[in-house]
């Protein structure tokens, strides 16, 4: 049975100036934006997009991402207490960011860039689907150094069964290193592929095919996490991330089955 290392969240210690593992991912997530971008953007040069629009679109997610994310967090998952501590909520640096706020989050941003640059919804989100799952990759290691967003209670006899010493003395699932393979790598090499032919997909099929992948994925990781409390104050048999999976699932399939526009 493994224990898990308890890493110090400071990743480097400058006087008063603290850098965080989780700040550091993000950050990696960012980087791996652009330079995946930038080879995208010349392998189909017909879509449009240059350096600087990433840097552009970079801008704009990384707000949306921050933004919708912690809201998402706020609003979903930890209502009550940030109720009651209001001024944590810009706290971002010690973690607690919602994937689907933030997914929200980026969604309205894209639509800006969208209508500033006169490209259509579809153009932009099929665009950057492939570049955003390292990204998720790298904030799940940042949950797992920060042994946070743990894992169900499980059997002993398990090889990687792992304790996390600041919940309990039981043997859990590392959860996040499950959303780690699946949510960020496994995406990864699935739109990778889907969106590398020669014959460009349907408008909007690149897009449902993140939807659907991350919802499926997301959806299956939850019944190994231990659920989070939710909107109201308890866990679910049926979990939060479950829950607003399910329209990305639907609406992704909907995009991936339509008539080509």
């Amino acid at each position: 049975m493994l224990i898990h290392p308890q890493f110090d969240p400071v990743a480097i210690s400058l006087g008063p100036l603290a850098v965080r593992w989780y700040g550091l991912m993000y950050l990696i997530g960012f980087v791996m934006f652009i330079v995946l971008g930038r080879r995208r953007a010349a392998q189909f040069p017909e879509r449009g997009f240059t350096a600087q629009s990433l840097d552009d679109l970079l801008f704009y997610g990384v707000l949306g991402v921050i933004l919708g994310g912690r809201l998402g967090q706020v609003i979903f998952y930890e209502p009550g207490y940030y109720l009651q501590h209001p001024l944590e909520i810009l706290a971002v640096w010690k973690g607690g960011m919602s994937f689907h706020g933030g997914f929200l989050g980026v969604l309205v941003a894209m639509a800006l860039y969208g209508r500033k640059t006169g490209k259509t919804f579809f153009e932009v989100t099929d665009f950057i689907a492939p570049l955003v799952p390292l990204g998720l990759a790298a904030g799940r290691i940042g949950n797992f150094v920060n042994g946070e967003l743990w894992g169900r209670v499980t059997d002993a006899s398990l090889p990687w069964a792992m304790v996390f010493p600041q919940v309990d003395a039981q043997p859990r699932h590392p959860s996040q290193l499950y959303q780690f393979g699946l949510e960020g790598m496994c995406l990864f090499a699935l739109l990778w592929w889907y969106s590398a032919g020669k014959d460009a997909r349907p408008r909007g099929a690149v897009s449902g095919m993140f939807l659907v992948g991350y919802g499926v994925f997301r959806s299956f990781a939850e019944f190994f996490r231990e659920p989070d409390a939710g909107v109201f104050g308890f866990s679910y048999v049926v979990s939060m991330g479950q829950w607003l999976s399910l329209p990305m699932i639907a609406y992704g399939i909907y995009l991936l089955t339509r008539k080509a526009t």
